[in-house]
C-alpha cells in the first residue's frame, strides 16, 4: 500500500471513530465534529470511497448562472484582485451559489487541469450532502467564514484540499453566494491561511457592499460609520430607505451600529432612528457624495455619514382647469374604469385643497389609493405621513398628531418631537381610521384645519400648511348622530368622498393579482397555475388587498420552480365556493358613454398620442386600441 493510500486509510477511520463517540484529530474541534457527524449520519457518505465529482450539465449551470448575472458581475473583478494577491501560491478562486455549486473560477491557466482534477469543476456541487466537510459547503451551513484545512475535510480524497470561504448575504440577510479560495499546496501554514482567510473576507463583504449599492440604486441610500474615515469603505453601515423615509434594508455593519434586529429596523421610519427631520436628511443627499458629515442616533450616539441620492423624476403639475386625465403612479393598480374615475376625480379637488373622504372595508387600500393620490400631484416631492387612528392607544395620539416641546410632561425626550402634522408640512397628511379619533383630538383638529396652525403640546403655535386626507371604514354619519364625532368636522373632512370597492368586486381583479404577484416576487420569474390562478380570481377575500397581498407575499417566498399551483395555496382559498365574476361596468350603457366620452377627451388632451393616452389612463396601448376599436372612436382623417 502506497504512503497516500495509507494516509487516507487513516483518515477515514479517523472520522469513523467520531461516530463511535471518540473525538480525536481534527474532529476535537467542535465545529469539524459537527460537519463530521453531519456527514456520517444525515447525509450517509463514506469518507473512504473516491466518488465522482457531481457536475451540472452545461445548460443547468447556465441557468444558475442567469439567476446570479449582476452577483457574478460585481465579484468578477474582485475575484481576479484576490487571485492576483495571491499569486504565486497556486490558489484557485471560486463563487458559488447557495447551493454549493460552483459558477465561476479564476486561476492560472496551467493550474486548471490540476484543480478539474480535485474535482474544482465549474458547475460542480460542493455542498456537504455530495463533498462533506469542506470549506464551501460547511461554509453554507455554519453561515460564517471558515477555513477547512486538509485533514479537516470528510472525504479522504480531499485532504490534499486546504479551502477558506466566507459567506455573501444579499440586503435581505439571506445566503445569496460563497466566496472560497482553494489550495491544493502540501505544506500549508496556519499563519498564511489566516492571511489567505482575512483577504477572502475583505473580498466577501465587497462583493456583499456592492452588490447592495446596486439593488437600491434607484433609492434612497444611507452610508455611516461611527469614524469618518471608514464611510465609504467595505465596514460602513448600509441602510436603504424610500421617498417617505421608510427603511427597506440594512447590512448586518448597519444592524450592529444602530442596535436591534434586522426585522425591527424594516419599515422603520429614519427619523426614528436618527435625530434629524426626514426633510433636513435629504437636503444632504448627493448622486455622487464624497463628504461626510456628523448625523446623530436617537439613543444620543455620534455617526459619520453619505446619502446618495436618485434624481428625482420632475413632476408636471396638473391643471386644475381642462379635461386632462391625471396619470396613475406605477405603484398602485387602478385598471377598474370606476376606481381610474374615482382617482381623476380625487386629485382634482386634492390640488384645490379640498379635503378627501376615503370610505372602504378593511384592507381595501385606502392608504395605497391616498399616497397615489399624493404622488400625481404638485407635491409629490413632498411628505406623504399617515397616521391611524385606531392603531394608537388614546393617551399617546395627541404627542404623535401635535407633537410636543422637551420637558412638557413626564416621560417626554428632552428635545421634544414633531408631531404628525409638523412632519406633513408643505405634504400629505393621512388620517386613516378618523371615526376612531377621541372627540377632544377631534375639536383640536378642527382648529388647526381652520387657523392653518398647530400648537405643540407645552409649546407655542406654529404655521403649517398640509393637504388632509381621511379614511374610515365606519358609517361617520351615524358616529355624528350618536354623539361619537363632531358634526362640524365632519363636514370640514368631507370635501369630496369616495368610495372604493371591497376587493371581490373589482373588475381589475386579474390585473391587480399580477401587479402584486410582481412586486412581491422581487424580480424573480414566478407564474400562477391556470387553476391557482381561478381560485384566487373566485375567493370572497373578506381581508381585501391587504389578504391578497399577504397571500401572494408568502407564495413568492415559499415557491421553489416559479410555479405556484393550486395545491400551494391556503386550504380556505382552495376550498372556498367560488364567486360570480363581477359584470364589468362597460355592460352598462350609461357607463359605456362614459367611458367614450373620457376616451375621446384624454386623446384630444393629448393630441391623439396613443402612448401618451395610454399612460395617463393607467393601461397598455393595446388595451387602448381594443377600447378604442370596441367604441368605434377614429381620428377625422383617418
Amino acid at each position: 500500500m502506497t504512503m497516500q493510500a495509507n494516509r487516507m486509510l487513516r483518515h477515514a477511520q479517523q472520522v469513523r471513530t467520531l461516530a463511535e463517540g471518540r473525538a480525536i484529530g481534527p474532529a476535537n474541534d467542535p465545529s469539524i465534529a459537527r460537519s463530521w457527524l453531519r456527514c456520517l449520519e444525515q447525509h450517509r457518505l463514506d469518507p473512504s470511497l473516491p466518488l465522482t465529482t457531481s457536475v451540472l450539465e452545461h445548460a443547468h449551470l447556465l441557468e444558475r448562472r442567469e439567476r446570479l448575472q449582476q452577483v457574478l458581475e460585481i465579484a468578477s473583478g474582485e475575484m481576479n484582485s484576490l487571485h492576483l494577491q495571491l499569486a504565486g501560491s497556486a490558489h484557485a478562486v471560486l463563487l458559488t451559489d447557495a447551493r454549493g455549486v460552483i459558477l465561476n473560477r479564476v486561476s492560472a491557466a496551467a493550474e486548471q487541469s490540476t484543480f478539474e482534477h480535485a474535482g474544482l469543476w465549474l458547475g460542480a456541487d460542493w455542498s456537504e450532502a455530495c463533498e462533506g466537510t469542506n470549506g464551501i459547503g460547511t461554509c453554507l451551513v455554519e453561515r460564517q467564514p471558515l477555513t477547512i484545512q486538509q485533514e479537516e475535510h470528510f472525504r479522504s480524497c480531499h485532504t490534499g484540499l486546504t479551502c477558506s470561504a466566507s459567506p455573501v448575504f444579499d440586503p435581505h440577510g439571506e445566503l445569496l453566494a460563497v466566496l472560497d479560495v482553494s489550495s491544493l499546496q502540501g505544506n500549508v501554514s496556519r499563519q498564511s491561511q489566516f492571511h489567505t482567510m482575512a483577504l477572502v473576507n475583505l473580498s466577501a463583504k465587497v462583493i456583499e457592499s456592492c452588490y447592495f449599492l446596486r439593488r437600491f440604486e434607484n433609492e434612497w441610500l444611507l452610508r455611516f460609520h461611527l469614524q469618518a474615515e471608514y464611510v465609504g469603505l467595505f465596514s460602513e453601515g448600509l441602510l436603504a430607505f424610500d421617498g417617505e423615509g421608510r427603511v427597506l434594508a440594512v447590512n448586518q455593519t448597519a444592524i450592529n451600529l444602530l442596535g436591534g434586529s434586522r426585522r425591527e429596523l424594516l419599515g422603520q421610519s429614519v427619523e426614528a432612528l436618527f435625530a434629524s427631520r426626514l426633510d433636513d436628511l435629504l437636503a444632504l443627499a448627493s448622486e455622487q457624495p464624497n463628504a461626510s458629515w456628523p448625523l446623530r442616533t436617537q439613543d444620543g450616539r455620534m455617526l459619520f455619514a453619505l446619502l446618495r441620492g436618485r434624481p428625482r423624476r420632475p413632476v408636471s403639475a396638473v391643471p386644475l382647469e381642462g379635461t386632462v386625465v391625471p396619470a396613475v403612479p406605477a405603484s398602485i393598480c387602478l385598471g377598474d374604469p370606476n376606481l381610474q374615475q374615482a382617482f381623476r376625480r380625487a386629485l382634482r379637488v386634492v390640488e384645490r385643497d379640498v379635503p378627501l373622504l376615503l370610505h372602504g372595508e378593511t384592507g381595501s387600500g385606502k392608504e395605497a389609493f391616498a399616497k397615489a393620490v399624493h404622488q400625481a400631484g404638485r407635491r409629490a416631492e413632498r411628505p406623504f405621513v399617515a397616521l391611524n387612528c385606531a392603531a394608537i392607544p388614546e393617551n399617546l395620539i395627541e404627542s404623535e398628531l401635535f407633537g410636543y416641546r422637551g420637558g412638557s410632561f413626564t416621560g417626554a425626550r428632552k428635545e421634544g418631537m414633531r408631531g404628525k402634522l409638523q412632519q406633513a408640512d408643505g405634504g400629505t397628511l393621512f388620517l386613516d381610521e378618523i371615526g376612531d379619533m377621541p372627540l377632544a383630538l377631534q375639536t383640536r383638529l378642527l382648529r388647526v384645519l381652520d387657523e392653518r396652525q398647530v400648537v405643540p403640546i407645552g409649546g407655542e403655535p406654529e404655521p403649517v400648511d398640509v393637504r388632509v386626507i381621511s379614511a374610515t371604514h365606519r358609517d361617520l354619519r351615524e358616529r355624528v348622530a350618536a354623539g361619537l364625532f363632531r358634526e362640524d368636522l365632519f363636514y370640514r373632512l368631507d370635501g369630496l368622498a369616495v368610495t372604493l370597492p371591497p376587493l371581490r368586486e373589482r373588475t381589475d381583479k386579474g390585473e391587480l393579482i399580477d401587479h402584486l404577484l410582481e412586486r412581491e416576487a422581487r424580480g424573480e420569474a414566478i407564474r400562477l397555475e391556470p387553476a391557482a390562478r381561478q381560485a384566487l380570481l373566485g375567493y370572497a377575500w373578506p381581508g381585501n388587498v391587504r389578504q391578497l397581498r399577504s397571500v401572494l407575499r408568502a407564495q413568492a417566498a415559499l415557491c421553489e420552480d416559479g410555479l405556484i399551483r393550486l395545491a400551494d395555496l391556503p386550504a380556505e382559498l382552495r376550498l372556498a365556493p367560488v364567486l360570480p365574476a363581477p359584470v364589468p361596468l362597460e355592460a352598462s350603457g350609461l357607463l359605456e358613454q362614459a367611458e367614450r366620452d373620457a376616451l375621446l377627451a384624454t386623446l384630444e388632451t393629448n393630441h391623439w398620442h396613443v402612448s401618451r393616452t395610454a399612460e395617463q389612463l393607467g393601461i397598455s396601448r393595446n388595451t387602448l386600441y381594443r377600447k378604442l376599436q370596441r367604441h368605434g372612436i377614429r381620428r377625422e382623417g383617418d
